[in-house]
């Protein structure tokens, strides 16, 4: 029978020398008996300075027990015969911590008795560095044209992604202003969900939806019998959002009463029911925003200063389109992509004519305005691109329209032309006019006289929002 000559010593050391991977052997009494080159690269140790060491000298953060037992008999690795690969630091002789994955099994002789323990460590050093490095490039491409369902790679728009990075994980109250279709929710939506407790609740109430007693009614829950129709007890929203955050809409519609209330959740995290005195702490995050200027309504003494304060902890002013131009091409394609899937079509994109009416627009209504638009250009377009033709006509001819219907001769004339008769435009009679033609800004110019464009102006000049709510 041919027998094989086993290799020498210096043969398998050499072996050992050449592997990426950190190897060093125990005898049965735990003294290191082998270290090589990789282990010496990696820990900073010599061979020299290893061997008859425990290895406890690399004190690894993920041995059984967490620290390395004084008695080998007493290691997991002789209990259990090895462990599991795992990720883990070891320290270096430096004294910083190095990433490796770990693994260790025990080795036998043919009787069964105990020849030592082989370890292999390997360095994850490079590898942390490589995703580390990937994911911030990532990080970095996704904050050039997104956060959450915010769209915009522009210099302002970068200043509010940097800012709802900075507040996401805090719990200080937040003051979101900008004009009506900037987007001011979706900035309340990223601040939530880049929470790292992105499963706590977000309630959002609109303060100008609702009547005073409604509203008081809404937030803080009432008990039965506190008023007419109070069968039964019921939560309120901030008791809704307890270990959450509450968006308050439109906060400058307040009224002072309402003002007060709010202030006191502000001040002591807690609130009373509509009809009782029992107060419940709640553990909340305030979000607050208006297209109003909160500053102007506190010097003429409609909004209480001390409420100002407590909420503008953390403001954020998101810009009109207007200032963000740049945008507008982003912000097009992404509306195209939402609109073929929504009508199952395939429009490629818009010809560079309606481009450039588009850059040129004011966008009195801001990014509402704009996908408005798009989807105006969704019903009529019969091509596989938008064209200037397909855009509504306050883009498409701005100056047709602007001609004497300009916003300084719409806010001294207020005169509307109904049959037979002249009659002043006041903000009840638009109001009126906007539930009857079911809020289409174009119907209610054709019947005052007016653009399409001086119904949002007037709008606008009103606080009136530019969609029901």
């Amino acid at each position: 029978m041919e027998t094989y000559q086993l290799w020498n010593v210096d043969f398998l050391n050499q072996i050992l020398d050449t592997m990426a991977e950190g190897l060093f052997t125990l005898d049965d009494q735990g003294i290191i008996t082998s270290w090589n080159k990789s282990m010496e690269k990696i820990s900073g140790y010599s061979e020299q300075e290893a061997l008859g060491n425990t290895c406890r000298l690399i004190e690894c953060s993920q041995c059984f027990d967490k620290k390395c037992p004084a008695d080998i008999k007493k290691c997991g690795v002789i209990k259990h015969g090895k462990t599991e690969a795992k990720e883990c630091f070891i320290s270096h002789k430096d004294g910083h911590d190095v990433a490796v994955i770990k693994n260790a099994r025990l080795a036998r002789d043919a009787n069964g008795q105990i020849l030592g323990i082989v370890e292999t460590i390997t360095d994850l050093t490079e590898l942390k560095k490589i995703k580390k490095t990937a994911e911030e490039a990532q990080k970095k491409l996704k904050k050039v044209y997104r956060l959450g369902n915010i769209i915009g790679k522009s210099a302002v728009m970068q200043n509010v992604f940097d800012a709802i990075g900075a507040v996401a994980n805090s719990q200080a109250t937040v003051l979101i202003q900008g004009e009506s279709g900037t987007g001011k929710e979706l900035v309340a939506g990223a601040i939530h969900y880049n929470n790292e407790d992105v499963s706590s609740p977000l309630i959002t109430v609109n303060c100008s939806a609702l009547s005073e007693t409604l509203l008081e009614s809404e937030l803080f829950g009432h008990v039965k019998g506190a008023f007419t129709g109070a069968h039964r007890d019921r939560k309120g929203r901030f008791e809704e959002a307890d270990g959450g955050t509450v968006f308050l809409d439109e906060i400058g519609e307040l009224t002072p009463y309402m003002q007060v209330k709010l202030l006191r959740v502000l001040q002591e995290r807690e609130i009373e029911r509509v009809g009782e005195s029992k107060k419940r702490k709640i553990d909340i995050r305030i979000i607050a925003a208006t297209h109003k200027n909160l500053y102007a309504l506190t010097q003429q003494g409609q909004f209480r200063e001390d409420l100002f304060y407590r909420l503008k902890v953390f403001p954020i002013n998101v810009p009109p389109l207007r200032n963000r131009r740049e945008d507008i091409p982003l912000l097009v394609t992404h509306f195209i992509k939402k609109g073929n899937k929504r009508e199952n079509k395939s429009i490629e994109g818009i010809d560079t004519e309606g481009m450039k009416r588009l850059m040129e627009h004011p966008w009195p209504g801001n990014i509402r305005e704009l996908e408005n638009a798009i989807e105006h250009a969704f019903v009529v377009c019969n091509s596989d691109r938008i064209t200037l033709k397909d855009l509504p006509v306050e883009i498409r001819e701005p100056d047709e329209l602007s001609g004497t219907d300009n916003l300084a001769f719409d806010l001294e004339d207020t005169r509307v032309f109904a049959p037979g008769k002249a009659v002043k435009l006041t903000k009840e009679l638009l109001l009126d006019l906007l539930e009857e033609c079911n809020w289409n800004k174009a119907e209610v110019g054709r019947q005052i006289q007016k653009s399409r464009t001086s119904v949002w102006k007037y709008m606008k000049k009103w606080d009136i929002p530019l969609q029901k709510e």
